[in-house]
């Protein structure tokens, strides 16, 4: 069930003990499901309770995590050594974890700890850090592993163009189902339906999506209602496919379109090339924005659009798709070829009430950057 050659895997954490080596640690504590699944191939879910990996510098590998997840790890992963915390009252798995690091002699040794993990809760970081204390020295090292999955493999850009196409296929089921009276829960049905018959994944996010005033609303909520005769509605979504992930963004109209609208899409269109030109080897995140900021800024949509208009994608597991960096001014994140990211233009307008996005998903080339999902460039009505 492996989805990448156990020599890419290799390969990866290679690459992860060389970063350890450079920072003079012995071993990395582990917590992010995407880190896990990057390095040996485990896909779970059961990081919403509490699981953690040691990597040691020497090449090391073992899990401590729940019975659940026992056979997860043997068939999904080329993990070798599975420890088992036992679900019981007063449990306490950070002290499991100790003794597996203690069985691969880490007392007095030097880790790095992935801090920055939506498993490692505060409470569950307080009991690791008790049962580490005395025992070894630790220090944050979030961002090892995500560096090193910035750049992406050939084998898994194969999978973030398969994500962009499912993508693409969503997009016209959307376009086509936006009509006057079709219930947008309905819509989101069917775009949902293509994906996983495709093969896809669900998305690591609910997707954001509303009409009328609710088309301003950039962030999943309930209750989505029925598509008006005259109306504005926001999609905003994404497919994965072996967790990658490739997303999309625009508003389609129904009924007699508002000049402003008009405006507002001409705008959006002209400012994702502007960044989208912006998007090449050599340039920095925070050239991305700005260029996109500069568009906007001129075309009068000064304070109508948001800090940041866009992040990195790669293979995410919920609650989010977005990865880091995230696309605002100054970012000083050089940009290479392999690395993947969603730019979206959003233009809100709270005092009209009118709304407009548009936004696509792109890898990074040599020579510029190739779009994996392909936003509409003319304003789509219905």
């Amino acid at each position: 069930m492996l989805h990448f050659t156990k020599q890419e895997l290799a390969r990866r954490r290679r690459a992860a003990c060389r970063e350890m080596a450079k920072l003079s640690l012995d071993g990395l504590l582990i917590f992010r499901q995407e880190s896990m699944y990057y390095l040996t191939g485990y896909d779970t879910s059961g990081y919403s309770m509490f699981q953690g990996m040691y990597l040691g510098a020497d090449g090391a590998l073992a899990l401590c995590t729940r019975s659940a997840d026992l056979r997860q790890a043997r068939l999904t992963s080329v993990i070798k050594d599975v420890r088992i915390w036992r679900d019981r009252e007063g449990a306490n798995p950070a002290d499991d974890l100790r003794d597996m690091l203690d069985s691969y002699r880490c007392r007095g040794k030097r880790l790095g700890v992935e801090s920055h993990a939506y498993g490692l809760t505060a409470q569950r970081g307080q009991m690791v850090d008790a049962a580490l204390h005395g025992f070894c020295r630790t220090e944050d090292a979030s961002d090892l592993v995500r560096l090193l999955r910035l750049v992406k493999s050939p084998a898994e850009l194969v999978y973030v163009r398969g994500a962009g196409q499912l993508a693409d296929e969503a997009l016209a089921v959307a376009n086509r189902l936006t009509v006057p009276g079709a219930r947008v829960g309905e819509i989101y049905g069917e775009m949902q339906k293509v994906i996983l018959a495709g093969d896809g994944d669900p998305s690591a996010s609910r997707w954001p999506m509303g009409r009328g005033e609710e088309a301003l609303l950039v962030r999943y909520h309930t209750g989505h209602g029925t598509v008006g005769r005259t109306d504005q509605v926001t999609f905003e979504f994404a497919a994965a496919y072996r967790h990658y992930h490739a997303a999309l963004m625009h508003v389609t109209l129904t009924g007699k379109v508002d000049r402003r609208h008009r405006d507002m899409f001409a705008a959006c269109a002209e400012a994702l090339d502007a960044a989208q030109t912006m998007l090449r080897p050599g340039r920095t995140v925070g050239e991305v924005f700005d260029a996109h900021a500069r568009t906007l800024k001129k075309a009068g949509y000064e304070g109508h659009y948001l800090n940041a208009c866009g992040y990195t994608m790669g293979a995410t597991y919920p609650p989010t798709w977005m990865d880091w960096p995230m696309v605002y001014t100054g970012n000083p994140q050089i940009l290479s070829p392999g690395m993947v990211f969603f730019l979206h233009m959003i233009v809100l307008n709270s005092r009209t009430g009118l709304s407009m996005c548009l936004g696509e998903t792109s890898i990074v080339t040599p020579r510029g950057c190739e779009a994996v999902t392909r936003a509409p460039r003319q304003l789509v009505v219905n």
